[in-house]
């Protein structure tokens, strides 16, 4: 049973967590140390439904500079004496009661997470969940998450590079909104935040506190319900331009060598911030909450504690340097106070005007500490004995595959995101690479080197519905097969897992079974996973939404400027399909929107295949064999063909290469482990030899803007490009906000 305490948000504890509490403080809590509890025990702090499985994850090795969890983001080493600091994060429920703001502090916190190490962002990218485009509330909602992502982002200062958009019913209420932010900063610069040296003054630096966003931890910790908009004074209000200077600042002050440990006060607040810099020190604080710079008059303890208002960090500061601090702080106008100091108890001692509000044992609060660790039952969903039965001769092969693939070409999952993309600054800092001559994944320029960095999120959570274990490994393989086509070697991953409400069996098989797909996958990329964030209750009255556990993966470049492009280069360049075709239509975009089939298994995969084939895909980029480079996915070998064809208004001459496979699955299957290339005739005979016994099949040739199927004349890329281009346009109506 749940105790519930009705606020400004809603205190969710247990009665059992309630007994663990006092008998942990070997006393009955007051009031401000239960909201301390709450915030702190809550499933977005504590992760404590999800973090035994976590621990299973590979969380170290490779080129980690930091294991995951020992700081706020991952820290990857890049060479040249520079590391890439990078991790996604959730801010899903916020977005689906006030997406602009819910957006906006998403980016805002995710940031922050970053130069809260000593970083500087330098990229942004997203991944967003969103129902039916035609419907109202889903126009309503995209409009506001994608106005958030731009503003906040534009006005900060950091390019939006890249990301993923979805939509499915199943995200109808509960939209998915994943922000994701890369930095780099020099070795030796980093910054941890954790508490120590007795005495060293503790301060509060950035926008003063107020009421918003109190209980937004507990409020991120619950299902959606009609009753959900009653917690809007949970969703947290963000300043980027404000955030901009605590940037600049914080990144100042930390040339004084003043700082000890700093932390963003992000989820729960001064109370998280406070608890997990002590505990990681193995110390306490004296804290007086009356310093704390306020924007509202008369703030209660409890809500000092919880308020997740935005752009504030809490800095630990050698003692005698204070002067430093506040003179820089001063220079760039944001609040700066000295309200407490570092202690030797291990206990957090909060005092408002001299009084003693609450007394508790950092350790008691945190995850690793005294917060509790639950692993829940879990079994196998019964829909899985309908996509179990799936019987793909029960699908008729349409006559008209031109037909077919003008729906494909218009559907949402797949046409172009430019009227969402275009709304973003993705060229401030002069860094990104990828706009005018895109990649499978972004690629940005890691100055002040000379290597570059690929960026992407992925994950296709209509596999994971069908097959939880084989669908979280196909989106690591496909995060590093799009970091491979763009030129580079992976390096690690951060996670963002959504999924439904963990007490539900059914919900947590899909959890458990992606986490070991998950692991799998990262050790057999050798990409450790950095960290990130678990996003459970994506639910509503009808159900959860697909589970969805999103890959932010980075990989690097040596030199920024051996990237391989998706496009199409020349007239008469041989197209290729590096993989082998298969007669799978299974849970492809075509089955689902075009046939109308939701229960069907995951599409063709093979871990071991999908390696070998990046490691040949790897050497004939390296070895200046390819002209272009785009892996198959929604769609199928169709829509990979157009998308090559875009950019430069070439087209394709392409036949299908084996007649023992129905023709849907040929060109609109979604068998996974496949890559378009093209390549030039002269470098055909090396292209093949390079390719030793691993499959291949030759498509056609590269036309100068006819594009033609099994012999069929299926009109130029132009009139393909306008329909590609404008069927999301054409759905929202032209709207442009």
């Amino acid at each position: 049973m749940e105790v519930t305490v009705n606020t400004a948000g809603q205190l969710r504890i247990t009665e059992e967590e309630f007994e663990l509490i006092k008998q942990k403080l070997k006393r009955t809590p007051n009031f401000n140390e239960l909201c301390a509890f709450s915030g702190m025990w809550s499933e977005h702090c504590s992760y404590k439904n999800s973090i035994k499985w976590l621990k299973t994850l590979p969380r170290e090795g490779g080129r980690m500079l930091v294991k995951a969890g020992e700081e706020n983001a991952g820290l990857m080493d890049i060479g040249d004496g520079y590391g890439v600091v990078f991790k996604i994060e959730s801010h899903n429920h916020p977005s689906a009661i006030e997406p602009f703001q819910g957006a906006a502090t998403g980016v805002g916190g995710i940031h922050r997470d970053i130069f809260t190490m000593g970083a500087r962002p330098i990229a942004s990218l997203n991944s967003l969940r969103f129902g039916k485009l035609e419907e109202a509330k889903t126009r309503h909602l995209l409009a506001g998450v994608v106005h958030g992502i731009g503003h906040y982002g534009n006005c900060f200062g950091v390019p939006t590079v890249g990301g993923e958009i979805y939509f499915e019913e199943r995200y109808h209420t509960n939209p998915l909104v994943n922000a994701m932010s890369v930095g780099i900063l020099k070795e030796g610069e980093t910054v941890s935040a954790t508490a120590k040296g007795i005495g060293n003054p503790v301060f509060f630096v950035g926008s003063a506190t107020g009421k918003d966003g109190i209980g937004g931890a507990s409020f991120a910790s619950a299902d959606i319900t009609e009753e959900s908009a009653e917690d809007l004074p949970a969703v947290q209000v963000g300043d980027p331009f404000q955030e901009k200077k605590l940037l600049e600042a914080c990144l100042e002050v930390l040339y004084t060598k003043a700082v000890v440990g700093m932390q963003d006060m992000g989820a729960a607040g001064i109370i998280c911030s406070t608890a997990e810099m002590s505990a990681k020190g193995n110390v306490g604080m004296r804290i007086d909450l009356d310093k704390v710079p306020t924007r509202q008059k008369n703030m209660k303890t409890w809500e000092l504690l919880l308020s997740e208002s935005q752009e504030r960090m809490l800095m630990v500061v050698e003692k005698g340097k204070e002067s430093e601090v506040l003179r820089i702080f001063e220079k760039w106008d944001l609040p700066c106070s000295e309200i407490g100091e570092v202690t030797d108890d291990g206990l957090l001692k909060f005092y408002m005007h001299g009084e003693l509000e609450a007394e508790i044992p950092a350790h008691e609060l945190v995850l690793g500490g005294g917060a509790p660790q639950y692993e829940r039952e879990y079994r196998e969903p019964s829909y899985l004995k309908k996509v179990k039965s799936f019987d793909p001769s029960t699908v008729e092969v349409p006559d008209n595959l031109r037909e077919v693939a003008e729906k494909l070409a218009s559907q949402p999952n797949i046409a172009s995101k430019r009227w969402i993309f275009t709304q973003y600054d993705s060229m401030v800092g002069t860094g990104n690479v990828s706009t005018n001559d895109p990649s499978d994944a972004a690629v940005v320029v890691a100055k002040p080197t000379e290597k570059g960095l690929a960026l992407t999120t992925d994950c296709n959570s209509r596999y994971v519905f069908a097959d939880p274990y084989i669908g979280a490994m196909i989106a690591v393989s496909e995060a590093a097969r799009n970091i491979v086509c763009s030129g580079g070697q992976p390096l690690g991953i951060t996670n963002c897992l959504n999924f439904g409400n963990p007490y539900d069996p059914e919900v947590y098989y899909q959890f458990v079974q992606a986490i070991k797909g998950m692991g799998e996958a990262c050790r057999k990329f050798e990409t450790p996973v950095t960290g990130g964030n678990v996003s459970f209750y994506n639910q509503n009255p009808d159900g959860a939404v697909y589970p969805t556990p999103t890959i932010g993966m980075v990989g690097l470049l040596e030199n920024v400027n051996d990237k391989m492009t998706m496009s199409f280069r020349n007239v008469g360049d041989i197209i290729f399909l590096i993989g082998k075709s298969s007669d799978d239509i299974n849970s492809s975009e075509y089955l689902q929107k075009v046939k109308g089939v939701e229960f069907s298994p995951p599409p063709q995969f093979d871990l071991n295949t999908e390696y070998e084939m990046q490691q040949v895909l790897l050497k004939l980029i390296k070895g200046g064999l390819l002209e272009s480079a785009h892996d198959v996915s929604e769609g199928g070998l169709f829509i990979t063909l157009l998308e090559s064809s875009f950019k430069n208004n070439l087209g394709f001459d392409a036949v299908a290469s084996d007649y023992n496979i129905r023709k849907d699955a040929f060109w609109f299957g979604e068998a996974q482990s496949r890559v378009v290339v093209s390549v030039k005739k002269e470098n055909a005979g090396a292209f093949k030899k390079a390719l030793g016994s691993h499959p291949y099949e030759e498509l056609g040739t590269v036309t100068a803007g006819s594009i033609e199927v099994d012999g069929q004349e299926w009109g130029d890329v132009s009139s393909w490009k306008n329909r590609y281009n404008t069927a999301i346009e054409k759905l929202l109506g032209g709207a442009n906000n």
